[in-house]
């Protein structure tokens, strides 16, 4: 028999929030977090705005060294395991016995990006001599997992999975799947993302792919499902769970959350970009992962979309949903939160994952901000502006990326 997986911790930080207090905090109000992009001259880039991490000071949480070897989305990413860890109340003694059996399985999209630009320059610039000694072990992909490793001590597992925009739910969906099969008792999962550099922002203008025409009012630019939506908003960020085995939880006593109960993930097979105009991949992912968590469609509630503000993403996952979940979809509530916090790349899922478990947890249905003119082929119930309280049994949440990835978590509430 299966292992059932529970959620025993969480860590955020992103552009509305630092800490999952705050950042909560900001989902319920509705808070927009983007604002016009700090990190480098827009000058060139016709997108503007971006979800960045404000008030970040990285010397509050890590050490000069870890800080100096370390990326931005690393750095990301262990802020927001130190809270998880601390939040679910483990220590690295509790694995001294069997290191194998806490591991880490991280989502991570692009990798250090704003390393990579200072290297380029470099190169340009000065020639290869003077690239920078860790230019390499801060631009690799693996180096959040790896770094988290290092500061907490964990010497099971440590693993990246890299999906594009599906990376950090394609994470936890693997995790659960770690621990249900018995390999390991806890895993430290979730997404990690910092790409609102020049090069990220100037490649997806290149694609035509970022929202451009509202950079006179950023707080208006991520505006999913709505007529007026023109494009995606980057931001940045980690969102880190604690898994741990239910059997592991309840020996220890550890406070649980809810309940990871189901996973799936498809391919379109059809485009790098853009995603199936039917919807079919993204169709089978959520019915698999209702079948795996032994739910019918009538059972959830909530539904974090992927949401992305983008003209094809948002009637396509619409669509999707209804193929799913038939006529229940007009019954129950979808939002989509990147109207706050942006399009985090590989660290979507985590964020969004810590999301629909405290909509669970409080019995609140986040807001997708934005919606101001519904789009007719998005008629679903989006929670439009104001979010609204309500019971949650469980909630879905979807994450689709480039290359064709369909994600799909269920989570059930813990009562």
């Amino acid at each position: 028999m299966k292992e059932r997986v529970v959620v025993t911790g969480m860590g955020v930080i992103s552009a509305i929030g630092i800490g999952l207090e705050e950042f909560w905090s900001g989902i319920k109000a509705g808070k927009p977090g983007i604002a016009p992009i700090t990190r480098f001259d827009t000058k060139d880039v016709p997108c503007k705005v971006a979800g960045e991490v404000k008030n970040y000071e990285p010397k509050q949480w890590l050490d000069h060294r870890t800080i100096q070897r370390s990326a931005h989305f690393a750095q990301f990413a262990m802020i927001a395991a130190l809270e998880a860890w601390k939040h679910a109340g483990l220590s690295k003694e509790m694995f001294d016995a069997a290191p194998e059996r806490c591991a880490i399985i991280l989502g991570n999209g692009i990798g250090g990006l704003e390393a990579d630009n200072d290297a380029q320059r470099k190169l340009v610039e000065k020639g290869a001599s003077r690239i920078p000694a860790m230019t390499i072990p801060k631009i690799i992909g693996n180096e959040a997992a790896g770094n988290i490793s290092m500061l907490l001590g964990i010497r099971g597992l440590s693993h990246t999975i890299i999906t594009a925009c599906a990376s950090g739910t394609d994470a936890i969906g693997h995790a659960l799947y770690y621990i249900q099969n018995g390999y390991a008792d806890v895993v430290v999962t979730g997404g990690t993302e910092a790409a609102v550099t020049e090069y990220a922002i100037g490649g997806f203008c290149a694609l035509k792919a970022l929202s451009t025409g509202f950079n006179e009012t950023p707080e208006r630019a991520s505006r999913p499902f709505d007529k007026k939506r023109d494009g995606f908003v980057m931001g940045e960020g980690a969102g880190i769970l604690i898994l741990e085995s239910l059997t592991h939880a309840q020996k220890r006593n550890a406070g649980i959350y809810a309940e990871i109960a189901g996973f799936s993930a498809t391919s379109d097979a059809y485009h790098l970009t853009a995603p199936d105009p039917q919807g079919s991949g993204a169709t089978h992912a959520i019915r698999l992962a209702l079948t795996e968590a032994g739910m019918k469609p009538e059972e959830v509630d909530y539904i974090n979309a992927h949401g992305t503000s983008t003209p094809t993403n948002d009637p396509i996952e619409t669509l999707a949903i209804k193929n799913a979940f038939g006529d229940h979809a007009y019954k129950l509530k979808v939002s989509s939160t990147k109207g706050m916090t942006g399009h985090c790349i590989g660290a979507a899922g985590g964020i969004e994952a810590v999301i629909s478990v405290k909509a669970m947890e409080e019995g609140f249905y986040p807001p997708t901000i934005n919606l101001e003119e519904p789009d007719p082929a998005c008629d679903l119930d989006y929670v439009p502006n104001v979010g609204k309280t309500g019971n949650i049994r469980a909630a879905v949440s979807i994450s689709l990326g480039f290359g064709g990835h369909n994600s799909v978590i269920v989570m059930k509430k813990w009562e």
